[in-house]
């Protein structure tokens, strides 16, 4: 998907999503399940281990007040460069990434990204409702339909690579 977001925010918190959702984004493509249309229960575990990290960030980013910062607001708070999301062979990890992708879109180019901190609720509500979905996508499909039989047509992509590799 086309990447559209400005490259910056003014709101710290919105950084740390975009922060949070571009490393999870890149766990998934990066994850044993993403060259094989089986999703392993492993990988499962880690994709809604991020969903919940996402949803107590959210609730602690929602539960704390709105900070009054006159001589730092608004200050502008570069985004770091969002990864690429590749065709790969596991067309749900693929649209989990996807659902992050638009997660993290969604929220950089939002009202709440020209806040100092904090969500307006519109957008605290289209984070949660991204969330919910990819919930009832693992729940509801993912743990239902996968593994699927692909002799014809697999394999279609490259494989992913493995993760970093020490620093």
């Amino acid at each position: 998907m086309a990447n559209s977001t400005s490259g910056q925010t003014y709101n710290t918190d919105v950084f740390g999503f975009v922060r949070r959702m571009n490393r999870f984004i890149e766990e998934i493509v990066k994850s044993q399940s993403s060259g094989v249309s089986k999703t392993s229960t492993f990988d499962v575990g880690r994709a809604q281990s991020y969903i919940s990290a996402l949803r107590g960030y959210l609730a602690w980013v929602t539960g704390q007040p709105e900070l009054d910062l006159p001589e730092t607001g608004p200050r502008s708070v570069a985004l770091p460069a969002n990864p690429t999301i590749p065709t790969m062979e596991n067309e749900s990890l693929y649209d989990l990434a996807i659902l992050f992708e638009l997660a993290r879109d969604e929220l950089s180019n939002s009202q709440s990204s020209r806040l100092s901190s904090n969500l307006i609720g519109f957008d605290a509500n289209r984070l949660t409702a991204i969330l919910d979905k990819a919930d009832a996508f693992i729940s509801n499909y993912v743990l239902v339909i996968d593994p699927l039989d692909l002799p014809e047509t697999s394999p279609q992509a490259a494989m992913t690579g493995p993760g970093r590799l020490g620093v």
